[in-house]
């Protein structure tokens, strides 16, 4: 089929385009970068740039690649700062409202049969159970300071599942980590970790789910190829606890085990939102893009994903062990 990638040169587009490609596919990637040309060319994709904030340079990429099938993956995430999330998605929401909403327009012009968006699972209302279906109330009670980007993400999913013209998927993908995520061996919250910058709030009840970055594109290809319309976790097999994945991450890393602090000191430090996160985040199931997808994560648990980001001598000291 020939494909369209919008945010190709991200850390999902990394990993979806060569498997696209490698599968057959002919990928059309599109980037806002002149300069990431010659990169997405290296993949195998024929380049596109294009400003997803841009209507009419939008429609005119996708009318001249004339895919069959979008892939939605435009995001713009910079450093996190949770006391002031909104603020820090804005970029990000505005790709996922405007930039939805173009994407879908452009595509609808051609003719696309299918168009696979991202969505996240942090989304899930915090009520009930701690694991959720895809069937479980989702997006009506955000936590607070991240109104606007659950917002964003319930227009996302919302405008492609009533787009009627086409065959609409939504993967609610997991935190990610592994390569150029902000849980890789260099990231961002891999760093802060190693701080212990990253303690555990409260009794750390939120609970998690993971996707290794490789598994996410993996199930993504599934999605531009097979399943029905709908909405999909794409999560690993373990949904945990913070006071039960944030050690083993300590550990897995070589660092000291995190600080424990009072819910009030970690709502001083990471706002309520991170508190919220911390205490009281729901987990998600993958038995429906499991079964419905023919998908299974490489990396079952974040067990075994975790320890690969200390670096290939630490995982085989672990294996040898």
């Amino acid at each position: 089929m020939r494909v369209f990638v919008a945010g190709a040169t991200g850390a999902m587009g990394r990993q979806l385009v060569p498997r696209l490609v490698r599968a057959g596919h002919a990928v059309h990637a599109m980037t806002r970068s002149e300069s990431k040309q010659a990169f997405l060319r290296e993949l195998g994709a024929v380049p596109v740039v294009a400003d997803a904030l841009d209507p009419d340079q939008v429609a005119r990429a996708v009318a001249m690649a004339r895919p069959d099938v979008v892939v939605h993956q435009l995001t713009s995430i910079g450093p996190m700062d949770m006391r002031h999330f909104d603020r820090a998605f804005a970029p990000t929401n505005r790709l996922r409202t405007e930039g939805t909403d173009h994407l879908l327009s452009a595509a609808q012009a051609v003719g696309v049969e299918r168009f696979v968006a991202q969505s996240f699972f942090a989304g899930y209302d915090r009520v009930g159970g701690p694991v959720k279906s895809e069937d479980d109330p989702f997006g009506t009670q955000p936590p607070p300071g991240m109104e606007q980007t659950v917002g964003a993400i319930r227009h996302v999913e919302d405008a492609v599942l009533a787009a009627t013209w086409t065959q609409g998927l939504v993967l609610r993908y997991g935190g990610f980590y592994g390569p150029h995520t902000s849980l890789g061996p260099d990231g961002e919250q891999t760093d802060a970790v190693r701080q212990r910058k990253f303690p555990v709030v409260g009794d750390g009840g939120g609970v998690w789910s993971f996707i290794h970055i490789a598994d996410a594109a993996e199930a993504t290809v599934a999605a531009v190829e097979s399943g029905a319309p709908g909405v999909y976790n794409v999560v690993d097999d373990e949904p945990a606890r913070v006071s039960t994945w944030l050690p083993v991450l300590a550990e897995s890393l070589g660092a000291k085990a995190p600080m424990r602090v009072p819910r009030f000191v970690g709502k001083l430090f990471a706002g309520e939102t991170g508190a919220v996160m911390m205490t009281q985040l729901r987990g998600a199931s993958n038995a429906k893009a499991k079964r419905e997808l023919g998908w299974t994560p490489a990396h079952a648990t974040w067990r075994d994903g975790f320890r690969e980001l200390a670096g290939p001598a630490r995982a085989e000291t672990d294996a040898a062990a």
